[in-house]
């Protein structure tokens, strides 16, 4: 299962320490890193990335879970006070990147307090006790999820509210006189290049992730080819997770990508 972990420590050497343990167990094939970073919370809430590992898949860089939840560690979703509903959009679009919730950035957020330090790492892992026991002896707290698989379904409810709306007004602006069809013309248009804006952004996501998934399945792969046993099943079977979960996120966002060109060639042939 491929999971999302934080694991926070009291000093910069002992999250040093936890990083390399985390790397050993991923050589014995307990695990498998797809990314991995060591960050300090500063004393203003902000984030600062220490090191990064450039040894695995994926890098933690915009666009990737690990990127985007680093990101949303140094301003948690709703605790910053004044935030703008922009801001707080443009962060519930970085939990859907991430593959977590709300309730686990909150659970990382009292762990991994101004002055901590902290492991963050994107994994595969069937069982938690090879983390967990490792993690404990050096003295660091570990928080993980399941990582989700639910930004398909938001941008799907996004674009059908989107297209609902314009729909609605379409139907009000047949009605309409003619000083007020200016007016909801031009709020369908600002709609039109919203819904235009998101369908982007989904496409934009899909290329993004199907290069992340392939650098992970890649990686796996030429693992598995040394290997003999439980282990190469093991490695397979993180192979089979990955493309699966891969492939039900990219066919909802196909989905969504071939219902705007059959919108796009019905209005066409209107």
């Amino acid at each position: 299962m491929e999971r999302m972990l934080v694991v926070v420590f009291d000093s910069e050497s002992k999250a040093y320490e936890g990083s390399q343990a985390l790397k050993r167990l991923d050589l014995e094939e307990s695990i498998t890193i797809h990314a991995e970073s060591v960050v300090a919370k500063n004393a203003d809430g902000t984030v600062t990335i220490k090191q990064s590992e450039d040894g695995f898949p994926v890098r933690a860089v915009g666009g990737t879970a690990i990127g985007s939840l680093i990101g949303l560690l140094g301003g948690p979703v709703g605790m910053a006070v004044g935030a703008t509903a922009g801001a707080l959009a443009g962060s519930l679009a970085e939990l859907n990147v991430a593959a977590v919730d709300a309730d686990y950035l909150s659970d990382v957020s009292a762990t991994l307090v101004p002055g901590k330090y902290a492991v963050v790492a994107d994994v595969s892992e069937e069982w938690v006790t090879p983390v967990d026991s490792t993690m404990e002896a050096l003295g660091g707290a570990v928080v993980r999820t399941a990582r989700r698989s639910v930004e398909a379904d938001q941008r799907a409810r996004e674009v059908a509210e989107l297209r609902a709306e314009i729909d609605q007004l379409k139907a009000e602006n047949a009605r309409a006189s003619a000083e007020r069809k200016v007016k909801i013309q031009a709020s369908i248009d600002k709609l039109n290049a919203r819904l235009q804006a998101t369908l982007d952004q989904a496409k934009q996501r899909l290329e993004q992730t199907r290069s992340e998934t392939e650098a992970k399945v890649n990686a796996l792969q030429q693992k598995a080819a040394k290997a003999r046993g439980d282990v190469k099943a093991t490695l397979e079977a993180r192979v089979a997770q990955i493309r699966q979960d891969f492939e039900q996120s990219e066919a909802k966002l196909k989905h969504l990508l071939a219902g705007q060109l059959r919108a796009a060639a019905a209005r066409l042939e209107a």
